[in-house]
């Protein structure tokens, strides 16, 4: 793994956590969209093998019913073949994306499969035009930033975390990013809610607080 990235100013970090997490996520974001093609290939191709190699070891030790995944957005991972991959030789298992219903309310997941209708959200993101709500007990979660203890940066809205905490029971989480996206230790808010596991194209680790 390579070395965490640390914080340019910790004093920065203290004074003005808000301020901090936005420059950090613009500073990702655009780093992961400079990418060029073959390396971000290279990097997602290497991740993709990870990610199937933790499926496979959290499924020898549950089932899992439905896995919620999302439309990749702004370079990110995109985890829709291995997805389908993963739900071809689990027949069991159906897949879900998540559609924003409201502002400020939980997201909600509803069924998909690749080559289905879709229409696009306010965001201009792809969701399944359908009405079949499902309730994800496995999630793959993007990360624009991350940190060992399983804490992410996503897009500022708190849409994941507003889900978590209402999904009962809570479904397992991995996260998704590339290795510079590490951080050494992410400021964090009241609401976030840590991943369970996070995977990047170096391999998956457990995530610990």
């Amino acid at each position: 793994m390579s070395e965490p990235n640390t914080p340019a100013s910790f004093a920065q970090l203290v004074a003005n956590p808000a301020a901090h997490r936005s420059q950090l996520r613009q500073q990702c974001i655009a780093a992961r969209e400079a990418l060029p093609a073959a390396q971000h290939a290279e990097w997602s191709a290497q991740l993709a093998q990870y990610m199937l190699a933790l499926l496979q070891h959290l499924g020898a030790q549950q089932s899992f019913s439905v896995l919620g995944l999302t439309w990749p957005y702004r370079a990110e991972f995109d985890a829709r073949a291995l997805a389908a991959q993963w739900c071809e030789q689990h027949p069991s298992c159906c897949m879900a994306l998540p559609v924003v219903v409201a502002e400020q309310h939980p997201l909600q997941w509803r069924a998909w499969r690749p080559n289905d209708e879709m229409r696009q959200d306010r965001y201009g993101i792809p969701v399944p035009n359908n009405e079949t709500v499902l309730q994800p007990d496995l999630l793959i979660v993007p990360c624009n930033a991350f940190d060992a203890r399983g804490y992410r940066l996503g897009y500022g809205a708190g849409y994941f975390d507003r889900s978590l905490a209402a999904m009962q029971p809570a479904p397992l989480t991995i996260g998704t990013a590339f290795e510079f996206a590490r951080q050494a230790h992410l400021p964090i808010n009241e609401h976030d809610r840590p991943l369970d596991w996070m995977v990047t194209e170096r391999g998956y680790f457990k995530a610990h607080s």
